[in-house]
């Protein structure tokens, strides 16, 4: 049973259910949890798991996170910065917005340069994190800073677009794995129509529909495509079909786990899904444990198969 803790200017949890924060409805009991929705109460939040000596782990919308069925025997900060506001072309975003409410801003204000993130599940802090993508688009490419609290230091962090090192599915903030909070970003954009921006980023969001299982709880692709060149060469002409440019040559994974014969293929609660392989779906009871051995069962067919070693795309706690 959750309770309240008064911490300073922070209230804290105690045994909070997981599940409820994430896309595939999983995960056990939390020590302790905070919804933070200012730097005051993060800065809070991470003095009191420094004090009771306990990991921190920063959760953002739960939409490419795996929780352990044993819950998290530490402190879950939430990130609720719910800054959003436009001066011109540039927009200022707190981590904690959802990536679907930027778009809606960016509707209203007539601002283009986000429609291939349409039907893009999660957080802004999430998306900058890994520098999410889609479509030939990345979150880099808008980005002009970002603030983070470091939370070893204290201190608040402001970096260039540069300096956040972003790569595929990277940035200096996933290499860091949690010593540094996303805090907002300011997002360059420009001036267009909203009708055409509207239908734009409605047309992402239909062709999710169509093609990925929404009608599951997932958390999204569990592994990144993979570069063409880290393709053996004996599997390069029979792939040559598929490759695609994401931002720069890949082989959809989705594609070798369903040439490798598991599409479909279920253990206990949880199943790779047959309308996108790469995606493992709660069927209605699945446990951590039951995702976990799709995906060891999933590497290493593709990986007998293919000679490739995929590269996971989720997040465990």
């Amino acid at each position: 049973m959750a309770k309240d803790i008064q911490i300073a200017s922070v209230k804290i949890l105690e045994g909070v259910p997981l599940d409820r924060y994430s896309n595939y409805r999983i995960g056990g009991p939390a020590r302790y949890f905070c919804d933070a929705t200012n730097e005051e109460e993060i800065r809070a939040a991470v003095l009191f798991a420094r004090e009771q000596k306990l990991p921190l782990f920063i959760l953002g919308g739960g939409t490419n996170l795996l929780i352990s069925d044993k819950g998290f025997q530490g402190v879950i900060l939430k990130s609720s910065l719910m800054q959003l506001e436009a001066q011109g072309e540039t927009v200022s975003v707190g981590a904690g917005v959802m990536v679907a409410d930027l778009l809606k801003f960016t509707i209203e204000h007539s601002l283009s340069g986000l429609e291939w993130a349409g039907g893009l599940p999660g957080t802004v802090g999430g998306a900058v994190r890994g520098n999410a993508g889609a479509f030939r688009g990345e979150i880099k490419d808008r980005i002009l800073s970002v603030e983070s609290f470091d939370i070893q230091t204290l201190e608040t962090i402001s970096r260039d677009n540069v300096a956040c090192k972003f790569g595929y599915r990277s940035s200096i903030f996933k290499e860091k794995d949690g010593r540094e909070i996303i805090l907002s970003a300011k997002i360059r954009l420009e001036k267009g129509d909203a009708a055409k921006i509207a239908a734009a980023i409605q047309e992402k969001i239909n062709y999710r529909l169509e093609r990925h299982p929404m009608e599951y709880p997932n958390i999204g692709s569990t592994f990144k495509n993979v570069d063409l060149n880290l393709v053996p060469k004996i599997w390069r002409d029979a792939v040559a079909k598929v490759v695609k440019v994401d931002p720069f040559p890949v082989v959809p994974t989705a594609y070798l786990i369903s040439e490798a014969g598991l599409r479909g293929t279920q253990h206990g609660g949880a199943m790779v899904s047959q309308k996108h392989p790469n995606f493992i779906v709660n069927l209605g009871n699945a446990t951590a444990a039951d995702v976990e051995y799709l995906i060891g069962a999933v590497k290493e067919r593709v990986y007998e198969k293919y000679g490739i070693r995929l590269e996971e795309e989720i997040q465990r706690v």
